[in-house]
């Protein structure tokens, strides 16, 4: 079998499993201590994944903000924030947007073959574009990733990217929060879409932690037989 990264697949989501809001406006699910705390899960991992999607309505930054995590960092010859990873079926991506302007890390968009030539003309200055098949494989794409040096992955969304990395199995821990109040809209993104996963009633997921942080509580479930943490 092919080496892979340790990946972690975080989210946060509304008590009726929304990623957002059904608005064009970014709903905030989680608080200032659990962003604490994702990061320092972004600032042990090796390179930070999020789909396309993401990178078009969120604008995210993906940077570890705090000083200290960042110096720890440097002081074991790393960057200071993750490779920033992306997966995208058309290219439409912005070079402008936080995900390639912010920070001096490597990033790397993953493209449907069909697009990858149109993505190098408008991606190449900014990010190294990989030939991810047709469509991009899961497996293909954290294999990859591996021959490049990344040993540990945090996966951040959305629906469409977790719902790939659970249904083809290559998720070894999940961070699930949850905030305490409903979206209530169907026309909202949820945290996966339909799929068949490897948890279901007959096989359910196991439950390793649970911890109350401040109004959200963080649910943590060990996904494969490679989970790092308390049995």
């Amino acid at each position: 079998m092919a080496e892979r990264p340790y990946t972690i697949l975080s989210c946060s989501v509304s008590l009726d499993g929304y990623l957002g809001g059904a608005t064009p406006e970014r709903l905030v699910l989680s608080n200032e201590a659990d962003l604490h705390r994702v990061d320092h899960v972004r600032a042990g991992c090796d390179a930070i994944l999020v789909g396309a999607a993401t990178v078009r309505a969120d604008n995210p930054r993906l940077l570890v903000r705090d000083p200290r995590l960042r110096l720890q960092r440097r002081s074991r010859g790393m960057e200071e924030t993750p490779t920033k990873v992306t997966v995208t079926e058309h290219a439409r991506l912005d070079a402008c947007s936080n995900f390639f302007a912010a920070g001096d890390g490597e990033k790397i968009v993953y493209c449907a073959s069909p697009s990858v030539p149109a993505a190098r003309r408008r991606l190449a200055a900014v990010a190294t574009v990989v030939d991810g098949g047709e469509p991009v494989e899961v497996p293909r794409l954290t294999e990859d990733l591996y021959a490049r040096g990344v040993r540990r992955l945090m996966v951040e969304g959305g629906g469409r990217v977790h719902t790939q990395f659970l249904t083809t199995g290559i998720a070894d821990e999940l961070h699930l929060v949850v905030a305490p109040f409903f979206v209530g809209s169907s026309h909202a993104r949820r945290f996966v879409g339909d799929g068949d996963f490897p948890w279901n009633p007959a096989h359910r997921a196991r439950l390793v932690e649970t911890c109350q942080i401040g109004d959200v509580v963080l649910l943590r479930y060990a996904l494969s037989a490679r989970f790092e943490g308390p049995s």
